[in-house]
Order: structure tokens, then C-alpha cells, then sequence
């Protein structure tokens, strides 16, 4: 095995997946929850915006905007790895 070619082929990795790691941290998903909460978040799966309408709260049914925000919350994180996976998608290498 060629160590230069090795290394030139780790240079070529680790550039290639900054720039999946730039790029999945320019893009945004939304999850939502019934239309009554939306949750943003970005390519890495950090929450960046969060959206509660009026009508979600009811102060005598807390326990029902903490459902719609958990929903919201694990609508976009499957997004957000969905996207992860879309974008690491045939780089070959352990761990992407």
C-alpha cells in the first residue's frame, strides 16, 4: 500500500466532510406538531427557532403543549437525521 496515496486519500476525507459539516450547519428542517407548534432546527440537529400559536396554550392543559412540543421537537430531529444520513451517503468512511 502506498502511504502517500494513503494520506492524500485522508486529506480528501477530512476536507470532504468540513464541507458536509458546513453544509448540514447552513440547512434547516422544521418539525411540527398538529400546525400548533413548530420547531427549527439546523443540520446538526440544533434547535434554532421554536413557534408556539395562541391557541396551544391553555393554562388548565399544560400537559398537552408539552406533547406538541415533544412531538415537534422529535419530528425535526428525525429530519435532521435524515438529512445527516443523505449527506455523509457514500463517503465510505467509519463514524460518517
Amino acid at each position: 500500500m502506498d502511504m502517500k496515496k494513503l494520506m492524500k486519500q485522508m486529506q480528501q476525507a477530512q476536507v470532504a466532510a468540513a464541507k458536509i459539516q458546513e453544509n448540514l450547519a447552513a440547512q434547516s428542517v422544521e418539525g411540527t406538531a398538529s400546525g400548533l407548534v413548530t420547531v427549527t432546527m439546523n443540520g446538526h440537529g440544533k434547535v434554532t427557532a421554536l413557534k408556539i400559536k395562541p391557541e396551544a396554550v391553555d393554562a388548565d392543559d399544560v400537559e398537552a403543549l408539552e406533547d406538541l412540543l415533544l412531538v415537534a421537537l422529535q419530528d425535526a430531529s428525525a429530519k435532521a437525521d435524515a438529512l445527516q444520513q443523505d449527506a455523509t451517503r457514500g463517503l465510505g468512511l467509519p463514524g460518517f
